[in-house]
């Protein structure tokens, strides 16, 4: 097995370098820049961007040592249609193909979504009340508990059922709000005075969502300078 492979555990490990990172070649050090533009350039090839739409790039790649890694590497120059510069992969396992690899860089848009999604919809990062490592871990548990108790959605049961795409955690959440939202509105108007009881729900909606003053505006504080910095300056 190859040393990179036993390094990373038998796992692909693909990240980025700077343009400015060295690279070594034939005893050479050069910046990855420099390597890619004047001994290796790029060639036009077609990929498929996260197994669906495919696109027109220009690639060219080697296997080179890392300075900063001070391993040999796979190293990728990377150009979509219609960019001016390079982006440079690097990957620890050299027995992929360099396509392989610009493919599976392609999924890295599915994990920044799916934690923008935790932290957008799912209260975690944004607004979890339990702090510290063990607090996010329970919020993050919660929410994925919640989006397993969606997948019972009847809407979601028909898609699922019907072997089509599954809908969203969001728009799922959004919909539920506003069918909640639309009971609501459904049963005040059964009530024999629906405004009496409108503002009664007023009130009510004053004591729990208290508005609370920030603490990150400066108005009232006394910002200085303070006595020794006024002794300083009149010295």
């Amino acid at each position: 097995m190859d040393e990179a492979a036993k390094e990373s555990g038998g796992s692909q490990v693909i990240s980025q370098l700077r343009k400015n990172q060295n690279i070594e070649y034939r005893g050479r050090i050069r910046s990855v820049e420099s390597y890619f533009n004047s001994i290796n350039k790029g060639i036009d090839q077609i990929i498929r961007v996260r197994g669906g739409k495919e696109i027109k790039v220009t690639v060219s790649s080697a296997r080179l040592k890392v300075s900063s890694h001070s391993k040999k590497r796979f190293v990728i120059a990377l150009k979509y249609d219609g960019e001016n510069d390079y982006r440079y992969l690097v990957a620890t396992d050299l027995t992929w193909r360099t396509q392989d690899i610009i493919q599976a860089y392609t999924l890295r848009w599915l994990i920044e979504v799916f934690f923008e999604d935790w932290k957008l919809y799912e209260v975690w990062g944004r607004e979890a009340k339990q702090l510290d490592e063990e607090g996010s871990s329970r919020v993050l548990i919660l929410s994925l508990l919640f989006d397993h108790c969606l997948l019972l959605h009847p809407e979601q049961i028909a898609r699922i059922e019907s072997k089509l795409p599954a809908y969203t955690v969001g728009s799922l959440q959004r919909k539920s709000q506003m069918d909640v939202l639309l009971e609501f509105i459904t049963s005040l108007l059964e009530f024999p005075d629906p405004g009496d009881k409108l503002k009664e729900l007023g009130e009510l909606i004053k004591d729990v969502f208290q508005l609370m003053p920030s603490g990150k505006h400066m108005i009232g504080r006394d910002l200085g300078p303070t006595a020794s910095l006024k002794y300083c300056s009149a010295g």
